[in-house]
């Protein structure tokens, strides 16, 4: 951020809209005057709801024109070289602001934050909840900081950044909201839903030009709320903290979480649903997404008759994310849709090549710009097996990994429902088209992600066989799969060749016990003579960039929780650190064992949706 704090009161209005051009203020002295008092009490600390109710009530029930003072614009449209920007070493002139979203898109017009129905708006507004007891932040991901905030790590020592990224106070520029929607849980229309424990405050525009929503999770109640608390416990937020981080350095689309917070409040579980149910401590994350609207978004409005409402969030979605899709173009709703489907495929057959089940991929959790989000009861797939369940709410087995592709098509026949009272005829029968084709879509991605991760090259008729079988042997001798691929990329063909595998290779050693070993062995050597200006030497170093030797495992996660519960966060350190190279060797991790074995005390490690 440049350095204005010295720039006279004619530059106000700039300083705050991130511009860097001189001009005059464009709102009337009397604003003026209102506007200066409120900027020296937030500058003070002196951050409450009174103030900001006291500024932003008038323009809540209507536009949001009084709104501009908050605005922050791109370096690039500041006149400036973005090598010149300054990371903020403080949050004085640091802000967020809902404008882009208050313009269009409706706000609850009931004030009071106490749960009910709530209809024809898309946000209530909803102030997070202080914690009661002191706070520590106890991890931050410098990459989130920096690259997409604009914020120097030293931010992170002040007493500011502590209170807002745990609810305690709200950055200028703020007006915290919570998100209406609806959706299907585990099949079954659950009617609305919307963020129970979730306050979006504000939208930040960093040096890059690029629009990010932040979000606390765990910071409190909202309309939206129904019997919940809206806390979150710290172990659920360590692993939404960790898996965030650990599935964009994997390349998978993902929302970010730049900081967790943890308190001593006490917040009671039930974390099994057996009856027993046991205190835990309060914790918030701050994850950030380039939007956080998902097929519920757009379900309750088609569900409650909003139609107008739902035409409205949609071409906002499209305008905002959807480059490619012309917003006046009257078949917009189907490119839309046809987008979505092509993304969602890329999306769940990413999470499949890293072993990844999502745990409850409901269509409130499922993102309409096909970013993962909402991580709960999450699992990376340790010993391979299609139904592989990481979630033990999930008695029907309805998300086990095997069947999340069938999951993207229901979720995706879903979205299609709530679009169809703005499609016509003939769109309709398109965008079922579209839909039949997700399947092909889906198994192209699947198979092009897994030839990779085999370091097969070019196009040859038995390849689809090559990759089945390895999957059934390794599914028959309960193989690692991170660690069967991984050893596949660093083991030689003539290694491979003499069919006895050095016992660093664990996990194929464990699938050269089977008697069809030596037959898929032959086949693979073979296919892997027919990649063309290829050596052994680049086929490994191809496949190590694509097979990663450390995903966030639940045992791993497990045991960083285990010790956070007791004020040691060094495991969760480890892991970010780790995690945040995913495909290279790293000495403690192997000391750690991040690469070994399960444990036998995790065997039978399951997560519930209880967090």
């Amino acid at each position: 951020m440049p350095q204005c704090a010295r720039l006279p009161v004619t530059h106000l209005r700039s300083l705050y809209s991130g511009t860097n051009t001189t001009r005059s203020i464009e709102f009337p002295l009397c604003c003026l005057t209102r506007r200066l008092r409120i900027l020296r009490l937030l500058l003070l600390c002196v951050t409450c709801r009174a103030l900001v109710y006291c500024f932003v009530q008038p323009g809540l029930e209507g536009s949001a024109s009084l709104l501009h003072l908050f605005s922050n614009k791109s370096n690039q449209e500041q006149g400036y070289c973005e090598t010149e920007a300054k990371l903020a070493s403080s949050l004085d002139f640091w802000t967020l602001s809902s404008e882009n979203l208050l313009a269009v898109l409706p706000l609850d017009p009931v004030k009071e934050n106490y749960v009910r129905k709530v209809r024809n708006c898309i946000f209530s507004l909803a102030f997070p909840s202080p914690f009661k007891s002191r706070v520590r932040l106890v991890a931050v991901s410098k990459e989130v900081l920096e690259d997409i905030l604009d914020l120097d790590t030293s931010v992170t020592e002040t007493d500011a950044f502590i209170q807002v990224v745990s609810g305690g106070k709200i950055v200028f520029g703020s007006i915290p909201l919570a998100h209406r929607y609806g959706g299907h849980q585990f099949g079954i229309w659950a009617d609305q839903l919307g963020d129970g424990r979730a306050h979006l405050i504000g939208v930040y525009r960093n040096r890059q030009g690029e629009k990010w929503e932040l979000q606390l999770k765990g910071s409190g109640k909202t309309p939206y709320s129904r019997n919940g608390d809206g806390r979150a416990v710290l172990r659920s937020s360590v692993r939404e903290f960790l898996c965030s981080e650990a599935m964009h350095h994997l390349g998978i689309p993902t929302s970010r979480a730049a900081s967790l917070v943890v308190s001593d409040d006490e917040v009671w579980r039930d974390q099994f649903y057996n009856g027993n149910i046991v205190k835990e401590r309060g914790a918030v994350v701050l994850r950030v997404a380039k939007s956080w609207f998902r097929i519920g978004s757009l379900e309750i409005l088609a569900h409650d008759g909003e139609l107008d409402l739902l035409r409205t969030l949609l071409d906002f979605i499209i305008q905002e994310h959807f480059p490619s899709v012309d917003v006046k173009e009257p078949n917009r709703y189907v490119d839309f849709f046809s987008t979505v489907v092509s993304e969602a495929a890329q999306l769940i057959a990413l999470w499949m090549s890293v072993g990844f089940a999502h745990g409850v991929c409901n269509t409130d959790n499922f993102s309409l710009l096909s970013i993962t989000i909402d991580y709960g009861p999450f699992g990376f797939m340790e010993a391979y097996n299609p139904d592989f369940v990481p979630n033990t709410s999930d008695d029907e087995r309805r998300y086990k990994i095997g069947n999340q592709a069938n999951i993207g098509m229901f979720n995706l026949n879903k979205l299609l429902q709530a679009l169809h009272p703005l499609l016509d005829p003939e769109q309709k029968q398109y965008a079922a088209q579209i839909l039949e084709g997700y399947p092909v879509l889906y198994y192209t991605r699947f198979r092009a992600l897994f030839k990779a991760k085999l370091g097969l090259l070019g196009e040859r008729k038995n390849d689809d066989d090559l990759i089945a079988l390895l999957l059934h042997l390794m599914e028959k001798t309960e193989a690692d799969f991170t660690m069967t691929f991984r050893q596949l990329s660093e083991i030689t063909q003539s290694q491979l060749q003499e069919l006895d595998i050095p016992q660093q290779f664990w996990a194929l050693k464990m699938i050269s016990k089977h008697k069809l070993f030596p037959a898929w062995v032959s086949q693979y050597l073979l296919r892997l003579k027919s990649n063309l200006n290829d050596s052994d030497s680049e086929r490994r170093k191809r496949m190590t960039a694509v097979n990663p030797r450390y995903v966030l495992k639940n045992w791993m996660a497990e045991s960083a929780v285990q010790k956070a519960e007791r004020n040691d966060f060094s495991e969760v350190h480890l892991l970010q650190q780790v995690l945040r190279r995913p495909f290279q060797k790293h000495s403690a991790a192997e000391r750690a064992g991040f690469s070994s074995p399960t444990p036998s005390w995790a065997k039978d490690l399951r997560v519930s949706c209880s967090s």
